[in-house]
């Protein structure tokens, strides 16, 4: 049986989410909880000045009667003897004490109550919260930012500093607990510790940290720092039950290798080692699925770009008139090579601000969870590895749409009638899409057999990224930046209509800004005869 099956008392918290928000995969839909939140504030406001009017005639009252009372109570009959005061004794008991208890049982909130509740039915929902606590992890890890640089709010190119609590900290690291992620459960509980140690005013316990943490610690197999944990966490709560269970199951496992040790050194007459110990807050992040992880996220931090001085020669700008196409003539469009096989290029004020933000304003109200098609059934699901909203955007919408659709067929010289709609994305908090290919490589996709496959795929930078944000490309090492109003183009398909496998490509997480891309993906059918075969299958 494994160790930790033993360990029956540990801290657990299990989440329950829901699906219908995702607030946190799209920044653009994320600033509508700016103003909610603003209202919010407001009808507080309201209900403060409502609560501080109301004990101010309460106040009032009370000083008024202190006054009449210390009078009257110190010569009770004297007082009593004019029958005006008498009247209005019984008066003020019988009436005035009544309106008063009126007055202080008066709920001044139902404005506020019914606003928030409202409201409410549009917050972030526990996936929320979850989505965006592991946002920040990943921004951790691509970035090499280590968590006391998230916790300070030290990113480059914010314009607003923030700082993550104690209590924001212990969340973070509560959420990787949640998901079996202990490494990212270690980091977080230390930070908060840390945090705590240094005095921070918080309503999370030093115990509930090191509860967390200790365990945490514990399933990496450093059980020597597991007790020492765990002895600090006694030390502050002696009758902290499961502490007690865990510290001595920790020193039963402890004896129970000190004994193997020795009887590994009787028979073999020389010392020899166990499992290597960790050392303490050294512990590895755990491999996952993506075998080219460590390429993905070094060109996402700008590390690791194959730009050769040679390869460098071979880039040059120049101004593009689409095969003299018409339109074209009199205003070129600047072109750029950002790499030269597979050939990327880079084409400069391709959309006006003013057209970016009609398309913006069309796409914002259909955002929806971008999607993927699972490989083993060929339905559209959402992934952890695409973080991003999008909507589609037909030509019927607005003319604008028909202009960016012709002016990207005008550059190409590809026909826009069997491309794919204007697909319109919005990165959220961290937002990605992790090495991927455009092209289809599967028998079931419905648009191979009447439009082909995706032969070319057309990226609208539509905002600048402060930081992150990246399209990388790990087989070949390139990495090109968000520009405003530039493009990017490249083929996915050999002439010969085989995929070029080169062109597996993500988008890094966006560290600081907001992002926003919209994309056409031409297909082969009706461009036979504007692209023609080569002669061999890799042309």
């Amino acid at each position: 049986m494994k160790p930790w099956l033993h360990l029956v008392f540990f801290p657990c918290v299990f989440l329950i989410w829901h699906t219908e928000a995702e607030f946190f995969t799209s920044i653009g839909q994320m600033t509508d909880l700016i103003y909610a939140e603003k209202d919010l504030v407001q009808s507080l406001k309201e209900y403060i000045r409502a609560e501080e009017n109301k004990l101010s005639q309460i106040k009032s009252w009370a000083e008024k009667m202190d006054i009449l009372t210390s009078k009257s109570a110190s010569d009770p009959e004297g007082y009593l003897a004019h029958p005006v005061n008498a009247y209005k004794l019984v008066k003020r008991l019988n009436t005035d004490w009544l309106e008063l208890e009126n007055l202080v049982l008066q709920d001044t909130t139902n404005g506020f109550i019914a606003n928030l509740t409202i409201q409410r039915q549009f917050f972030p929902t526990e996936e929320d919260e979850t989505g965006a606590a592991k946002a920040l992890m990943r921004l951790q890890d691509t970035y090499k930012l280590d968590p006391e640089t998230l916790s300070r709010g030290n990113l480059p190119g914010t314009k607003y500093r923030s700082s993550l609590t104690v209590g924001d900290c212990f969340g973070m690291g509560k959420t990787a607990y949640n998901d079996g992620d202990y490494y990212h459960t270690v980091l977080w509980m230390e930070q908060a510790l840390k945090q705590h140690d240094e005095g921070e005013d918080t309503t999370v316990s030093k115990v509930e940290i090191l509860d967390y943490l200790s365990y945490a610690v514990f399933q990496f197999g450093d059980l020597h720092r597991a007790m020492e944990l765990t002895r600090r966490l006694i030390s502050l709560d002696s009758t902290h039950e499961r502490a007690g269970s865990n510290l001595r199951y920790f020193e039963k496992l402890l004896e129970k290798e000190r004994k193997e040790k020795e009887k590994e050194k009787s028979i073999n007459n020389s010392v020899t080692t166990t499992e290597a110990m960790v050392q303490s807050g050294a512990y590895e992040r755990p491999l996952d699925y993506l075998p080219e992880r460590d390429i993905y996220e070094a060109l996402c931090r700008g590390e690791g770009v194959k730009m050769t001085p040679r390869r460098q020669k071979r880039l040059f700008c120049r101004y593009h008139d689409g095969n003299r196409n018409p339109h074209l003539l009199i205003a070129p469009f600047k072109e750029e090579d950002e790499w030269d096989s597979p050939h990327i290029v880079r084409y400069y004020d391709v959309m006006s601000d003013e057209e970016i933000e009609k398309i913006k304003h069309l796409a914002k109200p259909r955002l929806a969870r971008a999607t993927v098609r699972d490989p083993k059934t060929g339905v559209l699901t959402v992934a952890s590895y695409r973080v991003s909203k999008s909507s589609w955007l037909e030509e019927d919408d607005d003319p604008v749409v028909a202009k960016v659709n012709q002016r990207m067929q005008q550059i190409t010289g590809l026909t826009v009638k069997t491309a794919e709609l204007l697909q319109v994305a919005n990165y959220g908090m961290g937002g990605q899409y992790e090495p991927h290919f455009d092209f289809s490589r599967r028998p079931f996709d419905s648009t191979l057999k009447s439009e082909g496959n995706r032969l070319a795929t057309f990226l609208n930078y539509m905002s600048d990224v402060e930081a992150g944000g990246a399209t990388v490309f790990p087989d070949f090492g390139a990495a090109i930046w968000p520009k405003k109003g530039t493009a990017v183009f490249w083929y996915n398909l050999f002439r010969s209509g085989e995929g070029d496998y080169r062109t597996r490509h993500a988008a890094c997480p966006v560290l600081v800004g907001c992002k926003w891309v919209s994309n056409k993906w031409f297909h082969e059918r009706g461009n036979e005869f504007l692209r023609p075969c080569g002669r061999t299958e890799v042309d």
